[in-house]
């Protein structure tokens, strides 16, 4: 006899709308997560002492007889490093691999007038556990 009231958009789009709505949310808050990640991990992957370290563990003849070569860095990059103008500090632990096996590089230093000292950089072997110093000589 009377006709249906027609449903409102919301009454009528409600069962698609949250789930996607909450997908969304979902979605942006781990791309978020995911973007400052990366750029953590791209700061300590940029740094003069990862690379240092890296270019003294692949030059170290008893890290690459162990090893083998190439040596990679792994992903997992940890530890801090602060920077001021020509001072700072760092403390990283860096994984590498290579053929013949993995390793760990502890690194820890300091800048002062623009230049890094090292009072740890050692790469760890992770098969025997000894320990290679890769430090420079000091000067």
């Amino acid at each position: 006899m009377y006709p249906q009231p027609q449903k409102n958009w919301w009454g009528r789009n409600w069962k698609w709308f949250v789930p996607t709505g909450c997908l969304t949310m979902v979605l942006a808050c781990g791309g978020f997560i995911t973007l400052i990640f990366t750029f953590v991990l791209g700061a300590l992957k940029s740094s003069d002492v990862y690379k240092e370290s890296i270019a003294k563990a692949r030059t170290n003849p008893q890290v690459t007889a162990a090893l083998g070569t190439p040596i990679e860095p792994g992903f997992w990059v940890s530890g801090n490093i602060s920077v001021e103008n020509s001072s700072g500090n760092a403390e990283m632990t860096i994984p590498i691999s290579g053929p013949n096996g993995s390793g760990t590089i502890y690194v820890t230093g300091t800048k002062s007038a623009g230049k890094w000292n090292y009072s740890t950089m050692v790469c760890e072997i992770g098969s025997t556990g000894n320990r290679v110093n890769l430090s420079p000589p000091a000067q």
